[in-house]
């Protein structure tokens, strides 16, 4: 066993002095790993296998994220300093001028900065217990409120309201917006609607209300029987008719508009749309929603589901094959055409980015397999690979469960740098190699037991915490 092991550490060790270098790894796994740069400055360390650690933000130039995960993570990146406690349980924002925190999105904090620079405004604190307690503190008493849900409050600019106010709930509700005002007493039965749209309403019995402008609105049983004027649009052409809306639920229900009509027979299965503003369209409905067919100028929908459905509007296309089986969408930000593909929404996730102007430059990708792969190509010479990855096509665009939860299931990580060094990781660095540009090996380590590199004063290995430098060759002198 011992000429085994010792022929393996010979072949090793000859295999890594053949190579060129480029990094320097110092392994003690489980204790430790850091990786240094070619000047000597360590670069990323981690330790606990993938518990402790130190690197450079993902974002360039952006500074440096470290932590003990999946406890505690610290982003200091150029202006603002980030910190997870059990991501999402917990975190916390400072930015220059303002912060915010927030407990499973339930116990929520933000306000300005009290070191803030005077111009960047009065200070302004808000805090909310979901759904009990809302606050927001300003020097101006109109716009401060503290809010106790059931028992009494108001709360203002939440929710799309102008304001909302409670004494207690149920029992007297009032809501605020720019056309009026709705008072309930109780909630949601007895409303009384002032302002620009007046009325009452005996909800679900019936309800009555003229406002603003030509506006009125009447409904009775609801949801089954509706007949409403619309107020006319200020975008609309001269001389316009307002629209209107009118159903008898399940037989009928027509919605007008200038130069628009949708009417539904034995709603919602049989139904047409014809409109010419802004733009021509006509769409057919058989069966809603398995039979849809619709052309226009801008829009396009052809539908038979479950089997197929496409749809185009303005560029972007969305296409279902056996759904929930297959889809697939592509559109364009400004000059980057994506093209997204799934297989029954998560089991493969692929998303593909070209520039419009640049066909030439070469894609960028992000792929999927769940949950056994992920695979990430920046299209600048920046490639990753994970074994397994169950959480990140969940949270493609999460940058905290990248940094807190992935890492602790990365088995298997391959890393390809713009510069072509490429370095690949076992069990969380207990296993490391990395390549050169040219493909050669550069370094090898096997935990605290083995380490091997080529330096520029010859070969250099690790045995045991012992460092090694034999002269391999006439070309490779001494090491110091």
């Amino acid at each position: 066993m011992r000429r085994v092991w010792h022929q393996v550490i010979v072949c090793l060790a000859a295999v890594a002095a053949a190579a060129q270098l480029h990094a320097y790894e110092v392994n003690a796994w489980p204790a430790v790993v850091f990786e240094d740069e070619d000047s000597g400055a360590t670069r990323s360390w981690t330790g606990l296998g993938p518990l402790l650690f130190s690197q450079p933000s993902p974002e360039p130039d952006a500074g440096r994220v470290y932590g003990l995960r999946p406890l505690w993570v610290r982003f200091d990146e150029t202006g603002v300093e980030k910190t997870d406690l059990l991501y999402p349980l917990f975190f916390y924002r400072q930015y220059p001028d303002n912060y915010t925190w927030s407990i499973l999105q339930l116990v929520n904090g933000s306000g300005r900065n009290t070191l803030a620079p005077r111009e960047a405004g009065p200070p302004d604190k808000h805090f909310d217990i979901w759904p009990f307690y809302f606050s927001h503190e300003t020097p101006d008493p109109q716009d401060t409120y503290h809010a106790l849900l059931p028992i009494y409050g108001t709360i203002k600019y939440r929710l799309g309201y102008r304001s909302i106010s409670w004494a207690p709930f149920p029992l007297f509700v009032q809501t605020v917006k720019s056309h009026g005002k709705v008072t309930y007493t109780p909630w949601p039965i007895v409303r009384t609607y002032s302002g620009g749209e007046n009325g009452f309403a005996l909800w679900p019995l019936f309800g009555s209300t003229r406002g603003p402008g030509v506006a009125r609105h009447f409904f009775a049983a609801w949801p089954l029987f509706w007949d409403n004027t619309l107020d006319i649009d200020p975008d609309a052409p001269p001389g316009a008719a307002p629209g209107t809306q009118v159903g008898f639920l399940p037989f009928y229900t027509r919605d007008t508009a200038p130069g628009s009509i949708s009417e539904n027979f034995l709603w919602p299965f049989f139904g047409y749309t014809s409109r010419t503003i802004p733009s021509d369209y006509h769409e057919r409905r058989y069966f809603w929603p398995f039979l849809v067919q619709g052309h226009g100028k801008d829009k396009v929908v052809e539908r038979i589901a479950p089997l197929y459905t496409f749809s185009e509007y303005k560029g972007s296309t969305s296409t279902w094959n056996i759904w929930p089986l297959f889809h697939n969408t592509t559109w364009a930000d400004s000059d980057t055409r994506q093209s997204k593909t799934q297989v029954f929404y998560f089991l493969y996730w692929s998303l593909d980015q070209t520039s419009v102007s640049r066909p030439d430059l070469a894609p960028a990708f992000k792929r999927h397999v769940w949950p056994l792969l992920s695979v990430w190509d920046n299209g600048a010479g920046s490639r990753q690979l994970q074994i397994p990855s169950p959480l990140e096509v969940f949270f493609n665009d999460n940058a905290d469960i990248r940094q807190v939860w992935t890492p602790l299931f990365a088995l298997y990580r391959y890393d390809h740098r713009p510069d072509g060094v490429t370095t690949d990781s076992l069990l969380w660095n207990a296993v490391t190699w990395r390549r050169g540009a040219s493909g050669a090996l550069d370094e090898f380590h096997l935990g605290p037991l083995l380490g091997m590199r080529h330096a520029p004063e010859g070969a250099r290995w690790r045995i045991l915490g012992f460092d090694f430098a034999p002269n391999l060759g006439k070309n490779n002198p001494p090491a110091k």
